[in-house]
């Protein structure tokens, strides 16, 4: 009775071996089995699908119909296997390797650089496609297996994710360079909202913890105007349409497009930074590597 599915790839390979070098001494060899054992696992073949495929006598062999017709595929069906495990060697070793993975613009441009180049010096073969996304926006990537790896503000508990903290950002106010409050050296939260305010727009980690944080110490939360990225509100801030508050880890940012950066006194305004992972689903090996990349940089410094 034939079971094809009892046909093993040591099989097929001693199979492959014996045709291509005409000799059952040599094929052995090649494949480090005796002789018997070789004979055995081309008769185990035989009969898992059924008939010949080849036909011996003492000296010689010779491959009967359905054995030339099985050879080509045999041949194929081996070199795939082997690309496939030496690919697969290849990525467990990051000679080789992909990784998506998506960081709110702060961090994407101030901070990840430097991460990337170290990792791209000790993996130089892995490819990485960067996505610099709103923080809401790295959640979704990562939740929905879009991104491996995200870098962004705390998100919450979420039975699905996993936040590993590298660091607490504060927060601080931005100033239009000829604003009256830019001689301080640092501004009460109280002073700055007296001026016309500009925030991200809703659904906003940043805006929600802003908001949250005056409502905290009974003041008003309106905004003049408002914008979806944070470089947006920085040129808006140098522009002299109002004063804003940010994450300290945009200042690089801000001061290139022109806006005063002041710290803020005694708001305990603040968020942590950390990478975002999809729980229940194992990184890549080039995924970990990134991932210790970004903790020995970054676990427990100030941006």
């Amino acid at each position: 009775m034939t079971n094809i599915s009892n046909v093993t790839f040591k099989q097929v390979r001693a199979f492959v071996a014996v045709v291509r070098s005409r000799s059952f001494a040599e094929a052995a060899a090649q494949i480090h089995l005796s002789q018997p054992a070789l004979s055995i696992a081309i008769k185990n073949l035989e009969e898992s699908v059924g008939g010949q495929l080849l036909t011996r006598t003492t000296r010689s062999f010779a491959l009967t119909p359905e054995g030339e017709s099985f050879y080509p595929s045999a041949q194929r069906l081996l070199n795939e296997w082997d690309t496939a495990l030496q690919d697969l060697n290849n990525r467990f070793s990051l000679r080789t390797g992909n990784i998506t993975i998506a960081s709110m613009p702060s961090f994407a441009s101030n901070l990840l650089p430097a991460a990337l180049r170290q990792f791209k010096a000790q993996h130089p073969k892995v490819k990485v496609a960067l996505h610099d996304v709103i923080a809401e926006e790295v959640v979704r990537m990562v939740r929905t297996g879009q991104a491996e790896v995200g870098v962004s503000f705390n998100p919450g508990s979420h039975d699905d994710l996993i936040f590993t903290p590298l660091f607490n950002d504060h927060f601080m106010a931005i100033l239009p360079p000829e604003h009256p409050l830019a001689a301080q050296p640092s501004i009460e939260l109280r002073q700055l909202i007296e001026h016309e305010l500009i925030t991200l727009q809703a659904p906003s980690q940043v805006r929600q913890l802003i908001s949250d944080t005056l409502a905290r110490d009974a003041l008003a939360f309106n905004p003049a105007l408002e914008a979806h990225q944070l470089v947006t509100i920085g040129r808006m801030v140098a522009n002299g349409l109002g004063v804003s508050i940010v994450p300290a880890l945009c200042e690089q940012q801000m001061r290139e497009v022109g806006a005063v950066c002041r710290p803020l006194s005694h708001t305990g305004l603040s968020q942590h930074v950390g990478i975002i992972t999809r729980r229940r689903y194992p990184l890549s090996a080039a995924a970990q590597a990134l991932e210790t990349v970004l903790l020995d940089n970054y676990l427990q410094t100030s941006p």
